[in-house]
């Protein structure tokens, strides 16, 4: 038989590889120069997006379910919520506007720090819980797929 931490597995590495993804693309960002900023960027948007969705629709309600950490999952939510409002404002900027290196610098920070507590405090107390994992990460597989697509599909590059 496995255990819960070997079943986790699947989707706690999903998680970390678009974890590591994201941050060696704001590390990109910052190195690169201005013309290649803004393919960085909506590359990296694209991944928080796709990632914060299956975050929100499926991992965190089956997280919350089964730790009793209101609070601990609260404050994710939020810090999901700002990165969304960053988003949202990035997408009406243009890599050449003066605030478009700023918000993005801020998201990233914004990110890190998420990163750093969901994998330091939410990922390690999932794995020791009852969730279905199996059923999870097929749910999880499948939606990201469809998000990927999705995203892919309208995917609008801002040159700048």
């Amino acid at each position: 038989m496995t255990s819960k931490a070997e079943v986790a597995t699947g989707v706690v590495e999903m998680l970390k590889e678009d974890h590591e993804k994201v941050k060696g693309l704001f590390e990109e960002f910052e190195s690169a120069e201005q013309k290649q900023q803004g393919d960085i960027a909506a590359t990296a948007i694209m991944e928080l997006e796709v990632h914060a969705d299956l975050e929100e629709k499926l991992i965190y309600p089956a997280i919350r379910e089964q730790i009793d950490e209101d609070e601990m999952m609260n404050e994710a939510v939020e810090e999901h919520h700002l990165v969304h409002v960053l988003i949202k404002e990035l997408k009406k900027l243009k890599p050449k506007d003066e605030a478009f290196h700023a918000k993005f610098k801020v998201l990233g920070e914004l990110v890190k720090h998420h990163i750093e507590e969901e994998e330091g405090e939410i990922l390690p107390k999932a794995q020791e819980s009852d969730i279905d994992w199996e059923s999870l990460e097929s749910a999880v597989m499948k939606r990201r797929d469809t998000m990927i697509a999705k995203l892919s599909g309208s995917k609008k590059t801002s040159k700048g």
